[in-house]
């Protein structure tokens, strides 16, 4: 034996090192919807609370992306808590195209089941946020389903204004998981989860908090006004867009915290959270907006009372926490104009572009289902009928979106090339990444960086791509077993699950593809 093996032992033997480090009782994943990696260094000087602990406690990954596109809500809420990319995973977009429904359905709605704690909506032509929602469309596990299937009496809760945001990185075995309804005001489930609210729940949805916040005012903001149009049908929708939001999200992360006694009893508990308020400002304004600014400050304050509320009930000593974004945002067109950079909005119909290539060349037909953002869906049926071939029909459409003077197509590739395989650089593995035959369009088009169509008022700016504006996000660890530090070496968005997996002690989530982060652990 090794004199330095013979000291550990001794070590051991006298209880000065442990035998193995402890689990903690409390995870907590916080999600901010929107959140570019610059946020975290321009904003800096003005963050004095959540953030700015984990800044100067945490392990701060300066360099972590998302590998795939698109890059939108759903694929990265679910990718964060599975580590798989959309490829894997199914969740191939907020949206796409059913071709067995033959309509356009979210990541999560499910009329198998209805809404809890509001009035469920007659199915409509297409799926909508606010419909039932289940995590039945995920088709792998997240680290939640992993942490219930080691113990039974775990428990997984997913918080957040959007449906999305809420189940998807729950999982499947979750809990509980609570989203905000804009028409009732109030937070609902659905009954895959549950028959009826819990009390804590309710009682919170008794409080009336979405009535007093339509009431306030935006200091420094006094244009923004959160009254929705007289006789609306949902008199709440505008309060997902305002610093109120994302206040409902922590009030009930901390009901929840003190009603389920999380962290608080033998078992790990899971608490995710999704901060959304972010994203919906951020796409009105953009990521240079103060309004921008001020949300981050206000993320910052919101997250240093849920930090002091798990300092008294758990401890921060038992508690993990990891915090990253689904997503980052492209700058408005105008103000990269003003500053003499590149970009704009491309005014190019691709649904009616490919539309017309294909009926010039094969005749008049309906030979789009439907298109989703900038992805195209062919009607399989019908060219079979007309004896066209799909990889021909394709590459017409490709080849009319390639033809058009200043059309900014960056990429445009097709269903044959994505489901082979093909190489390239990082735009051609993201979308290859995000490539899932069952539910993926057949052509699918990026735009050059900084181009993007134009949005519907009152949004001005979006993301989707694979470029670094909406790829690159924060990636914070907090907690037991961290070892603090800046780490500035590559890493994938997808490292978030397996890391936690293996601190858990919990099988990795079935889809994971990303590795442990070692360099930070103790």
């Amino acid at each position: 034996m090794s004199v330095k093996h013979f000291a550990i032992g001794c070590l051991l033997t006298a209880g000065l090192l442990p035998a193995q480090v402890s689990r903690p009782r409390l995870v907590i994943a916080i999600v901010v919807d929107q959140f570019r990696y610059d946020y975290l260094t321009r904003f800096r000087a003005d963050y004095h609370g959540g953030l700015d602990r984990m800044l100067r406690e945490g392990a701060v990954f300066t360099n972590a992306r998302y590998q795939q596109a698109p890059t939108v809500t759903a694929v990265g809420h679910s990718l964060i808590m599975s580590g798989a990319m959309p490829a894997v995973s199914g969740i191939v977009g907020n949206t796409w195209f059913d071709r067995k429904l033959r309509k356009v359905v979210t990541s999560v709605c499910d009329y198998r089941y209805k809404l809890v704690g509001a009035e469920t909506p007659e199915p409509g032509p297409r799926c909508e946020d606010w419909d039932p929602a289940s995590p039945n469309r995920l088709l792998v596990s997240t680290v939640g389903d992993e942490l219930r299937n080691r113990d039974e009496q775990s428990k997984v809760i997913g918080i957040s204004l959007k449906a999305r945001s809420a189940v998807l990185p729950a999982g499947h075995r979750a809990t509980g998981a609570f989203w905000f309804d804009d028409k009732s005001g109030r937070f609902v489930t659905s009954d895959y989860f549950a028959a009826e609210l819990p009390p804590w729940v309710q009682e919170f949805n008794s409080q009336k908090l979405a009535d007093k916040f339509v009431e306030r005012t935006w200091k420094g903001f006094d244009t923004w006004n959160f009254h929705a149009e007289a006789n609306s049908a949902r008199p709440y929708d505008q309060i997902p867009a305002s610093p109120w939001g994302n206040e409902l999200i922590e009030r009930l992360a901390e009901k929840a915290i003190d009603a389920e006694r999380l962290g608080q009893r033998e078992a790990t508990d899971l608490l995710v959270l999704a901060y959304s308020a972010n994203d919906y400002v951020g796409h009105r304004v953009g990521p240079d907006a103060p309004e921008v600014r001020d949300m981050a400050i206000r993320t910052d304050a919101l997250m240093a009372n849920l930090f002091d509320l798990v300092a008294r009930r758990v401890g921060l000593e038992k508690t993990l926490v990891v915090l990253s974004a689904d997503h980052g945002v492209a700058p408005l067109p105008e103000i990269q104009e003003q500053h003499k950079m590149p970009g704009g909005y491309v005014f190019l119909d691709i649904e009616d572009l490919v539309r017309s290539a294909l009926n010039k060349k094969y005749g008049t037909e309906q030979w789009i289902l439907g298109s989703v953002d900038n992805s195209i869906y062919l009607d399989h049926e019908v060219l079979a009928k007309k004896n066209v071939e799909l990889a021909t029909a394709c590459r017409t459409a490709v080849d009319a979106i390639l033809a058009v003077p200043q059309g900014h197509a960056a990429r445009v590739l097709t269903r044959e090339e994505l489901g082979h395989g093909v190489s390239g650089d990082f735009v051609t593995n993201a979308l290859r990444n995000g490539f899932f035959p069952a539910r993926s369009g057949d052509i699918i088009v990026v735009f050059e960086p900084y181009y993007m169509p134009p949005q519907k008022d009152p949004t001005r700016t979006t993301h989707f791509t694979p470029y670094n504006y909406d790829t690159h996000v924060p990636v914070l660890f907090l907690g037991a077993g961290i070892k603090p530090g800046r780490y500035s070496g590559n890493i994938s968005v997808n490292d978030i699950a397996p890391t936690l997996a293996t601190m858990l002690d919990v099988e990795l989530p079935s889809g994971a593809s990303g590795r442990v982060l070692t360099e930070m652990l103790r």
